[in-house]
């Protein structure tokens, strides 16, 4: 989607990723389908491009100190911080944003102080590689705790956080520090894994969106970022323990509760990312309708999906043309709008 944003502002693209049936093979002027750890295709890869950015955060950090900086958008540093867990907990806090009380975990003894002190129900994460609700278990008591081991690598163990909503801001900010704002959707998750953004949000978030706003921006600033940036927040009672937006995660990218703005806004997250990226101006972030739902298509739904336009002659419909369908893999997401906004 990156890529086809790019084509209708007359770029070229071109791709690089080790499977060879990629997607992006298929909307991209050239493509690479080599490894991470293939210094020689990197370079040939860099050498061809005059901007070089990514659409997934798990980009081996080695695979990204092969290509000139200078070419870099963002700056790595984002992504270094958003692959570790921790790391990204740690930054967040320093800029007075509030995580889920948290603990390091490294080994089995670490795992049960954890759970002594922050309390279960919880969840155990691997401090890397986590996505879509993978590398995580989820402690509903202390018995659980004691049936889990440590899974050999750095993890973090997060305390649930009682929460009314979940809601992501999505930003961009260009090079010379202009910040704009997408409308943040509600979001609600299945599995680990995103299943619906909708707008308006609810009053919850449209209460507590400016306090989470103003922590996605200073960790822009903070990372130098150029593009788009996404920090998905939980909205809690503003009497609770936590009193307002606690932080969940940052994803340096365009983002899955962003698609809805490929119809729903006057520019899309992935036009305004190249836009940035390119030193382009940037466009409008508003809102173009009252009501906007978007729902990702999961593994064997996509079998189905075409009859999504025989019910809904106005649903737009997206599928990502992946090849194989498997359960929990995202193969589309269809997007519906209410009224035109004024």
């Amino acid at each position: 989607m990156m890529a086809m944003a790019a084509a209708q502002l007359g770029y070229r693209t071109i791709g690089y990723a080790p499977e060879g049936d990629n997607v992006m093979a298929e909307v991209c002027s050239d493509f690479f389908a080599n490894g991470w750890g293939d210094k020689r295709a990197l370079a040939a890869f860099a050498a061809k491009c005059d901007v070089v950015s990514w659409e997934f955060e798990n980009v081996p950090l080695s695979a990204v100190a092969a290509i000139p900086q200078t070419l870099l958008a963002p700056h790595p540093r984002a992504l270094e911080t958003a692959q570790d867990r921790l790391k990204e907990k740690r930054f967040v806090e320093r800029l007075g944003g509030k995580p889920a009380p948290y603990a390091a975990v490294d080994s089995d003894e670490d795992f049960m102080h954890a759970v002594e002190r922050i309390g279960a129900p919880g969840i155990l994460k691997t401090a890397r590689d986590g996505y879509d609700g993978k590398g995580q278990w989820r402690i509903g008591s202390d018995r659980d705790a004691a049936s889990v081991r440590f899974p050999g690598r750095p993890c973090v163990y997060e305390g649930l956080v009682d929460f009314i909503t979940e809601f992501s801001v999505i930003l961009v900010r260009s090079a010379d520090g202009e910040v704009r704002y997408w409308d943040s959707t509600a979001n609600v998750h299945k599995g680990g894994m995103l299943l619906t953004s909708t707008l308006p949000a609810g009053e919850i978030v449209e209460a507590q969106v400016e306090a989470a706003r103003d922590i996605a921006r200073q960790t822009a600033e903070a990372l130098g970022y150029v593009g788009v940036l996404t920090l998905e927040f939980f909205a809690t009672a503003p009497d609770g323990p936590m009193g307002g937006p606690v932080f969940n995660e940052m994803a340096p990218r365009v983002h899955n509760s962003g698609h809805w703005t490929i119809e729903g806004a006057a520019t899309s997250q992935f036009e305004n990312h190249i836009r940035a990226i390119c030193g382009l101006a940037l466009g409008s972030t508003a809102t173009r309708f009252e009501t906007v739902e978007m729902r990702n298509i999961v593994g064997a739904d996509a079998l189905g999906a075409y009859g999504i336009l025989a019910e809904d002659g106005e649903a737009h419909l997206h599928l990502y043309g992946k090849r194989e369908v498997r359960e929990g893999r995202k193969m589309g997401h269809v997007t519906r709008v209410g009224k035109a906004r004024a």
